[in-house]
């Protein structure tokens, strides 16, 4: 009995995230959104990944703030709360806010290693595809999170992201 009961409590821990697909219209403003970014730095468009789209689903179904280390780069944007949907505009205005604070010159970050990290996974030169996926969560504080996985993976050590 204890053991169906330690399951019963993994089930609906596990299960605090709902998926919230992104219309055509909303994937192809992901593209647009970074391709605008890219161009303003001069490096080459991406395109839409299904394949990444699900796995970053599976990142974001975990409701978790933490990055995953693998083979993809890694992007999350989270609400607070209750009640926001979360739109490609707000991922990527939030991401890309953080170019304010990339130095290209000095290939340095203001803010600390990781405190432009998303911008400059947004604009890595080799990367090609994007994909992400929106849940509503129901813990950590978490009402929506977006994730979006790239391939390949930017912010490799001592290089430049353009």
């Amino acid at each position: 009995m204890a053991a169906l009961a330690m399951i019963m409590g993994m089930a609906t821990t596990t299960t605090a995230a709902q998926q919230q697909r992104f219309s055509a219209r909303e994937k192809a403003e992901f593209v647009q959104l970074h391709n605008k970014a890219r161009a303003a730095v001069g490096v080459g468009p991406v395109a839409w990944s299904d394949v990444l789209a699900a796995k970053a689903l599976e990142h974001a179904s975990y409701c978790q703030k933490q990055h995953i280390q693998g083979q993809y780069g890694e992007n999350l944007w989270w609400s607070y709360g209750a009640g926001t949907t979360g739109t490609p505009a707000d991922a990527m205005s939030y991401w890309l806010a953080e170019k304010a604070k990339y130095y290209y010159d000095s290939n340095y970050c203001s803010a600390g290693e990781l405190g432009c990290a998303h911008y400059t996974q947004v604009v890595w030169r080799r990367t090609a595809y994007v994909g992400c996926a929106r849940v509503t969560c129901n813990r950590n504080g978490i009402g929506t999170m977006i994730a979006c996985n790239y391939f390949p993976r930017g912010n490799m050590k001592n290089e430049r992201p353009y």
